[in-house]
């Protein structure tokens, strides 16, 4: 009998030892696990600024995806310069803002000297009379005389009698170089006003009962001071420059440099303005995604 209960206690004894040494592996195994968890990089975070010069009417689509990244990316500030298209390619050019913004396609003279443009979006540009014109349609044709000076009152293409007041942006804007470029006005153009951002434009055509203009569509919808003429029969909006029967349009460039790389916040909000993330966003803005 004594002999039993040594036996049996042995095994007891045994078997503790097994699942004690069993215990322990596993937790030299998970302690292991944690430790090469812990060891794992964490994501690097952004922080800093990108600067943006450029293009006053790509306020719209730079403000919503500004607005965008800085929510996704709290220690990164994007700030915007509206200086017009000119001045942009300038700032992309001599490196005082990593991204220039262009509402025209670069010259060849431009690229030939290493800047790179890269379309993000696509915008009508939008021909506006006051609200209270009769005139609802005009051909391409047309508003070259009316703002080369052939055509020179209303009642010529179907108004009221008075006097055409032309009114555009000033030399270097990228709106006006579209503009020029599509209706064969460049250096042609005879205009009662010159003015330096879309928005007086926009005053200065809502302000006089004879005045015509050009806008940008993104910057013309909603408004109810001024309208916007059909082109040929063909309105200003989304689905008609996306499938090109719009005949005013232009593309809204990000200007760089290349063989200058961009930091590593103006990389990602590059990145971020060019994908398919940033379609609706775009759209929002009134202009017209590529991505």
């Amino acid at each position: 009998m004594k002999r039993m209960l040594t036996i049996l206690l042995s095994l007891t004894m045994a078997l503790s030892l097994l699942a004690g040494c069993g215990a322990k592996k596993e937790t030299q195994q998970s302690a292991e696990t944690n430790n090469t968890q812990t060891e794992q990089p964490a994501q690097t975070k952004l922080s800093g600024a990108v600067s943006l010069n450029g293009s006053t009417s790509m306020e719209k689509v730079v403000g919503v995806l500004g607005e965008q990244f800085m929510a996704d990316n709290s220690g990164v500030s994007v700030t915007y310069d509206a200086t017009g298209s000119g001045a942009g390619i300038e700032a992309a050019s001599n490196g005082s803002a990593d991204i220039g913004l262009s509402s025209r396609a670069l010259k060849d003279e431009e690229t030939a000297s290493g800047l790179v443009g890269t379309t993000v979006a696509l915008d009508g540009i939008a021909v506006i009379v006051n609200a209270n014109s009769k005139v609802a349609d005009l051909t391409v044709e047309q508003i070259a005389q009316i703002f080369t000076g052939e055509i020179t009152d209303w009642s010529q293409v179907g108004g009221e009698a008075g006097t055409i007041s032309c009114i555009g942006r000033e030399a270097g804007s990228g709106t006006r170089d579209g503009f020029e470029s599509i209706t064969g006005t460049k250096d042609a153009c005879k205009m009662d006003q010159e003015l330096t951002s879309t928005g007086a434009v926009i005053e200065a055509v809502a302000g006089n009962p004879n005045a015509i203009g050009y806008a940008s569509l993104s910057s013309v919808e909603g408004k109810d001071t001024v309208k916007a003429v059909t082109v040929g029969g063909v309105e200003c909006s989304e689905a008609t420059v996306l499938d090109g029967s719009y005949a005013i349009q232009r593309p809204f460039v990000l200007v760089t440099k290349e063989g200058t790389a961009l930091s590593a916040q103006a990389q990602a909000f590059f990145d971020f303005a060019t994908s398919s993330t940033a379609s609706d966003l775009i759209r929002s803005a009134g202009a017209v995604p590529v991505a």
